[in-house]
């Protein structure tokens, strides 16, 4: 699709994909994008679980877990580990996200050894000190105690609670929650989260197919057999109206949603493009144009699209004074109906799909994004040849696919809302 810049007409668009191996070693299959220009290695690995598998009454588990596994291990103690990362220049994380528990690390092609060392120490000896514990516990329950006093983390809360009542996409960490945690419970939670088998990974940098499958035979090679148990599916957003939380503050915050697509999805392109025009493009979405620049309402709006448990949700957020909650609302309903009835304009479908084709090439920059995004491929089920193909998708979108689209997906009288303040007129 050509653009015009000034009047002047510029050429198409070059096609964009990077060149994905998939390499297989002991069970475990890999994405590799090779590139030794900078002599940096990049991996990321996640398995099902994460957030999923905390028990009742024990929210928080998995992120706590996930903290502990940087706090020493074997013979190190959390400083003499941090010591050791430091001074090779290893780079080296573990995040429980609501259905996955992941890790990832980036080191420069001579510390690789090094960097597998520690991150195998990490994940089949953590230490666990009671002191390390302590700490990790104190910043937890601080973060959950400042995310219940705002009117921004009541409304998120309030949002998943009611989406999702009984599932744990639903249950988020508190400070009691956080405090019941045990050392016990947290090394049976690792236990039975790190595994040898399920997991995937994603490698990209100065390392080739024979160096990836040597790697893959070292990295888990300490976890225990098997894999770890597989994540339930997520029900469908449960339609409860509007929630209101209370809290006393001069704004009010506003946390809105529906069901959405997941990339498997062949209308996946065209909703991308429906959902960036309506609430998703910055300054240049319709929620922003109506909502800050025409009436003043907010310094920011927007919604995107969250994929997890198997689904994908629309989910969106907007702060305002409690005094104009209810136009507020009225606003994001009659952008979201609108788009339904009638699709986008050629001018925004062009814009729309020119961003989205030329932002993608960027978030390739470096190994460790690399990595990061193929990792998100894999757990999206999407094939090795979807980046490939991408282009070719965007630029076949029209008016009346992208209406289709979001005619099909977008539900106006669906949309939920939970909002935390003092809220009038809703």
């Amino acid at each position: 699709m050509s653009e015009t810049l000034f009047g002047v007409t510029l050429p198409p668009r070059r096609g964009f994909s990077v060149p994905i191996q998939i390499v297989e070693q002991g069970g475990i299959s890999a994405w590799l994008v090779e590139d030794h220009s900078v002599p940096v290695v990049s991996l990321a690995w996640a398995w099902p679980g994460g957030q999923a598998n905390d028990p009742a009454g024990r929210e928080g588990l998995a992120g706590f877990s996930a903290a502990m596994l940087s706090e020493g291990a074997g013979p190190l103690d959390n400083v003499g580990f941090a010591d050791a990362l430091r001074d090779s220049g290893i780079g080296l994380s573990f995040s429980a996200a609501r259905d996955s528990f992941e890790g990832s690390l980036r080191a420069l092609s001579d510390a690789l050894p090094e960097a597998l060392r520690l991150a195998r120490l990490a994940m089949a000896q953590p230490r666990l000190d009671a002191s390390a514990i302590t700490r990790v516990r104190a910043r937890a329950v601080l973060g959950a105690r400042q995310a219940l006093e705002t009117p921004a983390g009541i409304a998120r809360r309030a949002f998943w609670e009611s989406a999702y009542p009984g599932f744990p996409a639903g249950r988020l960490s508190t400070p009691e929650s956080l405090t019941a945690i045990t050392e016990a419970e947290i090394r049976a939670f690792l236990a039975a989260q790190l595994r040898q088998g399920g997991v995937l990974l994603a490698a990209s940098g100065a390392i080739t197919a024979a160096g990836l499958r040597a790697v893959m035979a070292e990295l888990f090679t300490d976890l225990p057999a098997g894999a770890p148990a597989a994540t339930p599916m997520l029900p469908a957003l449960a339609a409860f109206g509007t929630v209101k939380r209370e809290k006393a503050a001069p704004q009010s915050t506003l946390v809105f949603g529906q069901d959405g697509l997941l990339p498997t999805d062949p209308g996946w392109e065209g909703f991308q493009v429906a959902l960036r025009i309506l609430a998703g493009g910055g300054f240049t979405s319709r929620l922003m144009r109506r909502v800050r620049e025409e009436r003043g309402l907010t310094y920011g709006i927007g919604a995107g699209l969250d994929l997890l448990f198997g689904r994908g949700i629309v989910i969106g957020n907007v702060a305002t004074e409690n005094a104009k909650v209810g136009e507020v609302w009225g606003l994001i309903r009659t952008a979201w109906a609108e788009m339904a009835a009638d699709g986008p304009t050629e001018d925004e479908l062009s814009e729309a799909v020119a961003f989205l084709a030329g932002s993608l090439p960027l978030q390739f920059t470096d190994s460790r994004r690399t990595a990061s995004l193929l990792l998100g491929l894999r757990q999206t089920g999407r094939a090795p040849d979807w980046l490939a193909g991408r282009p070719a998708r965007l630029a076949a979108l029209d008016r009346a696919g992208v209406a289709a689209v979001a005619r099909r997906v977008l539900r106006p009288d669906g949309l939920v809302l939970a909002v935390a303040g003092e809220p009038q007129g809703l």
